[in-house]
């Protein structure tokens, strides 16, 4: 079997991959702990990713995994290695192009170690979201909601902006940004009049977004922050999406009264 490495970040999804793949290295950001219980990770910091990288070819590693939500560190000069240094113009032009074209430079450096990059996908495929209702019941206004933030959702992921936005009646409450879902949601629940209710979170791949890094994911905590903002339904473009943890999004879902819905083409 393939050796694969698992570069964890925050959140749900890395401990169901590690699950689901118990031969996995598993591997973390100086300073960002992923907390997957009964695994002890290798960390590495990004002055000096080049021996990182060493590292995995020289553990027999040929496939590299990216899962969970991993932030920008605090950049430390003087922890540079010389290899990892002439490699900052390249990774700076990228960070400023944006975030899709941060995770395609960070996917070439990885390649070009002869690491094969896949997706979340490749290892847990039955986490992906299809189509149709799974949970709860898509009304006729759900259904204009969701086809105005889909809409909204192209166009911001067009220009490497977000990959998710909030609509009720019509009217945009929010955008995804560099803060996450939970955030936009976050903000929703804070601005909504008392009284207000309804609307739909919509979630999607930026147009052209390579999957193998960031793929949009809905869990129990999504279903969470939506039911405080009082949305009646979250919907995402079929085949584009990870459903982390069904058993209990499902169960969240039904309690909380909102309807889960994938989106075919």
């Amino acid at each position: 079997m393939t050796r694969t490495a698992l570069i964890a970040g925050t959140g749900a999804l890395p401990a169901l991959l590690a699950a689901a793949r118990p031969d996995m290295l598993v591997c973390e950001l100086e300073g960002f702990p992923a907390a997957i219980p009964g695994r002890e990770p290798l960390r590495f910091r990004v002055e000096r990713l080049v021996p990182f990288l060493n590292t995995l070819v020289s553990q027999g590693i040929r496939e590299v995994c990216f899962a969970g939500a991993i932030q920008r560190p605090k950049i430390e000069a003087t922890k540079f290695d010389f290899r990892t240094l002439a490699l900052v113009p390249r990774i700076m032009t990228a960070i400023q192009s944006g975030d899709d074209a941060t995770l395609r430079a960070v996917i070439a450096l990885f390649e070009e170690k002869g690491l094969t990059v896949v997706g979340a996908d490749s290892i847990a495929p039955d986490l992906v979201a299809g189509a149709g209702v799974l949970s709860g019941t898509v009304s006729d206004q759900d259904r204009k909601d969701a086809a105005r933030a889909r809409q909204i959702v192209e166009a911001i992921g067009a220009v490497d902006v977000g990959q998710g936005a909030v609509v009720a009646r019509g009217l945009c409450l929010a955008v995804e940004a560099l803060p996450g879902t939970d955030a936009m949601l976050r903000f929703v629940a804070e601005t909504r009049k008392p009284g207000h209710a309804g609307g739909v979170l919509f979630k999607a791949p930026k147009p052209g977004q390579d999957l193998r890094i960031d793929m949009p994911a809905i869990g129990p905590e999504t279903v969470a922050r939506a039911a405080e903002a009082r949305l009646s339904c979250i919907a995402w473009a079929a085949g584009g999406a990870l459903l982390l943890d069904r058993g209990a999004t499902l169960a969240a879902a039904a309690a909380t009264g909102i309807a889960l819905w994938g989106i075919g083409a």
